[in-house]
């Protein structure tokens, strides 16, 4: 069971509805994961029904209802009603279903490229500046010491890794805001195979990375 949860604000922005695409999908994705932030956002569902139920409504014309039932029959034609599901790729079936469901493939097969000692994928993001992004890295090694310009969620799918805040394993997510500068380093084991979305571009911190801070936009 995950250790590392959302903040109750984090929830509530999910729950109304309120929040950008590539932080939902994160957050369902944990959500997947994660039975107590689950609950937490069914509490707080409930609730925003129970105010929406004591909301007056507007009056409507008596045959709006009909009126509304025949303009679906007529748009959906013949489409079926119960669209069968397309199969799922063996090396994605294990992902929850939020997330597999905006992975790409490439003949079936998911296909990283290398940044440094960090494999990645980027998944389409329709959020200006944001970018969500899988991340797969060796037991040992790590990303580079970095802070923030933004907000920076990850999300363990496999393995664990570990930073100057704790340890994350599968299910935990770590928010990281630009107070936080730290070098996360995945454990011995599998593979740390991790989602991650930033609203703004990293800020490299090491020695070397200040060097190279300016030219980069990872």
């Amino acid at each position: 069971m995950a250790s590392h949860h959302l903040d109750q604000a984090v929830l509530l922005d999910y729950a109304s509805g309120s929040m950008s695409h590539s932080l939902s999908l994160i957050t369902a994705t944990h959500l997947a994961l994660c039975p107590a932030c689950r609950r937490d956002v069914e509490a707080l569902e409930a609730v925003g029904g129970a105010i929406l139920d004591d909301v007056s409504g507007q009056d409507v014309q008596e045959d709006s209802f009909e009126e509304l039932m025949a303009r679906l029959e007529c748009e959906s034609g013949n489409v079926s009603a119960t669209p069968t599901s397309p199969p799922v790729a063996d090396e994605i079936a294990h992902l929850p279903r939020p997330l597999r469901d905006h992975i790409p493939l490439h003949d079936g097969k998911l296909r990283w490229g290398r940044q440094g000692p960090i494999e990645t994928i980027f998944l389409p993001c329709d959020d200006p500046g944001h970018r969500i992004r899988l991340l797969r890295i060796a037991p040992g090694k790590g990303a580079p010491q970095h802070s923030h310009r933004g907000l920076e969620l990850t999300l363990v799918l496999q393995g664990s890794y570990h930073d100057e805040t704790g340890r994350f394993g599968p299910g935990d997510i770590e928010v990281a805001d630009p107070d936080l500068d730290h070098r996360p380093i995945a454990d011995a084991g599998a593979p740390c195979v991790c989602l991650a979305v930033t609203t703004a571009p990293l800020r490299l911190t090491g020695p070397l990375g200040r060097l190279i801070d300016p030219f980069l936009t990872i």
